[in-house]
């Protein structure tokens, strides 16, 4: 697809503005090197010829200074990472110094120093850009010129001067007209990807919505006292509804992460609290399944974007669910290289070998003749390798056909249970009877189900289309993330609670990406739930709000 395009030209022609310390860094490490082998060689011919004009003792100094040069523009790129134009324009002054020298002053046993002369040259275009190549050309140009003039040898062999100048100028013309048909290709991916990636995200955010509505239908519809095959076929769209909710899932976090606006946030996380929600977010699911879901308890703490890293926990144990089902599957980890790794263990048939180097890549799905047909289009693994990639984390599967696979996500940095410890809340969770719920939702589908659903609960509900002009007391807010006619969930948060002179409790629905609508409410105590939204989630979200009310509440009270 347009996405492993646009990654592999990022690869192999890097402009300004992809990737370029990269590029530089390599070249500087490069330069260093080189710069040694030509003293050398340098050192070699200058000692066994003696009509040159170089000393040995000069060439020696010479080529110093360029070493000097080379390692100090290094360390300029290690320490001040970045596109910096002065940088590279004494690098580019420097490099033709020294071989122009080389040629200048080698005689006409050195004359081959001309290929590295136009290897620097094409280079600095292939590296930076167009613009690169123009001023590398003139500059090479500028030294066989010098060369020419100050070289006995090539003054006396002018056709030879001729060729190099001819050479100079044809090759790197030639590489210019091909670096603009790869940037103009290039760009019309991205631009073909970055097309893809809306029409993902506004498709499935879209779909999301009815499905939403029907999920919480649903739920409503298990709680009308239905017999046993009713319930049971209840049980089936439930089933159903949640495989196309994973599909939607893949398809917003695809299209998210090729929007480049993902930024992981790193924050200390218990591990045993978050395999716990993993187990118990994927309960029903490995029920369904007939699996064993189980977890190997741990203290360890980890420095880690919470978000991030139960999507890829999320996916790995959906993979294992779907194709190992009826056979256990365990989450643990384990320290390896100084650092924790995540494995997740399965005992299901496996996968043979020569589909082990595919499984990260996009749409590609473990296939063998006759076996049973799967949901999902092939996302989960490539999801879990760029999330895993974006933090600076590893990720890769070890599998044996007849006895199970294992996925391991290894680099996660070990943190302080001082630093990362969060005081937990003590005694029995309170119901949510007699919770004033003020919801907002646009989409009148989806605001009928969610107060009929909230009204079984026992919450006393007052559902708007909009946000309402005057505002009842209400102890928590539920509202849709997009309210139409460029208002949103945080605008109606902000005036709820001006109206109301308080910080009212707040849950927000949505089906965008949750690190985005985060930035956007700007206040890391409102929670937000990904549409389409499982009914158990809500309430345990709003048992936990209804927990910090009555907690504010009591303190109130106390300080009266």
């Amino acid at each position: 697809m347009f996405g492993g395009l646009h990654a592999k030209l990022a690869d192999l022609f890097v402009t300004r503005n992809d990737r370029p310390n990269d590029a530089e860094r390599a070249q500087a490490t490069f330069r260093l090197g080189a710069a040694t082998l030509f003293t050398i060689v340098m050192l070699s011919v200058f000692s066994s010829r003696g009509d040159t004009a170089f000393t040995t003792t000069q060439v020696v100094l010479s080529f110093s200074s360029y070493i000097l040069v080379s390692a100090l523009v290094l360390l300029w790129i290690v320490k001040r990472p970045g596109e910096n134009l002065l940088r590279r324009a004494i690098s580019m002054v420097s490099d033709y110094i020294a071989v122009g020298g080389i040629m200048t002053f080698g005689g006409a046993v050195l004359l081959p120093a001309y290929a590295p002369l136009l290897w620097v040259t094409v280079g600095y275009g292939l590296r930076f850009g167009s613009r690169y190549l123009i001023a590398s050309t003139c500059m090479a140009l500028a030294s066989i010129l010098v060369t020419a003039y100050c070289n006995p040898f090539w003054r006396e062999n002018p056709y030879v001067t001729i060729t190099l100048i001819l050479t100079t100028v044809l090759v790197p013309a030639y590489a210019y007209s091909l670096l603009e048909r790869v940037y103009a290709a290039f760009n019309a991916a991205r631009e073909a990807n970055v097309a893809k990636s809306r029409f993902l995200a506004q498709a499935s955010h879209d779909l999301r919505q009815p499905i939403h509505a029907i999920s919480l239908f649903t739920a409503c519809l298990r709680d009308t006292g239905l017999d046993r095959e009713q319930k049971q076929m209840v049980e089936n769209i439930d089933r159903s509804l949640q495989s196309v909710s994973r599909l939607f899932r893949s398809l917003l976090d695809i299209s998210t992460l090729d929007s480049g606006k993902v930024t992981p946030f790193f924050e200390p996380v218990a591990l045993k609290d978050l395999f716990e929600d993993i187990v118990r977010q994927n309960s029903e699911a490995a029920q369904w399944a007939g699996v064993e879901l189980r977890m190997v308890p741990t203290r360890a703490y980890v420095t880690i974007d919470a978000a991030l890293i139960t999507t890829i926990l999320q996916n790995v144990v959906s993979n294992a669910l779907k194709y190992a089902p009826g056979r256990p599957v365990l989450i643990g980890c384990r320290r390896r290289h100084g650092g924790l790794a995540i494995e997740v263990y399965d005992r299901g048939n496996g996968i043979a070998a020569h589909h082990l180097a595919k499984v990260f890549d996009e749409f590609y799905q473990v296939r063998e003749r006759g076996d049973r047909d799967v949901d999902g289009v092939g996302l989960g693994l490539p999801i879990v390798k760029r999330l895993t990639q974006l933090m600076g984390l590893s990720a890769f599967l070890r599998s044996v056909p007849g006895r199970g696979t294992t996925v391991v996500i290894e680099g996660l940095r070990i943190a302080s249970q001082t630093a990362a410890a969060k005081p937990k809340s003590e005694g029995p969770r309170p119901a949510i009877d007699g919770l004033r719920v003020l919801l907002v939702e646009d989409d009148e589908d989806v605001l009928l189900a969610t107060a009929t659903l909230l009204r079984k609960w026992g919450c006393v509900v007052d559902p708007q289309l909009s946000i309402p002009d005057e505002v009842s007391a209400c102890d928590l807010i539920v509202t849709d993330f997009d309210l139409g006619a460029q208002v949103t969930g945080t605008e109606c948060i902000k005036r709820v609670r001006n109206r109301l002179g308080h910080a009212v409790p707040a849950i927000v629905m949505t089906g965008h990406d949750e690190n985005r609508v985060r930035d956007d409410l700007g206040d890391p105590e409102i929670a937000i739930l990904a549409k389409p939204i499982r009914p158990a989630e809500l309430r345990s979200i709003m048992t936990t709000e209804k927990l910090k009310i009555d907690r504010l509440a009591k303190e109130r009270a106390g300080s009266r």
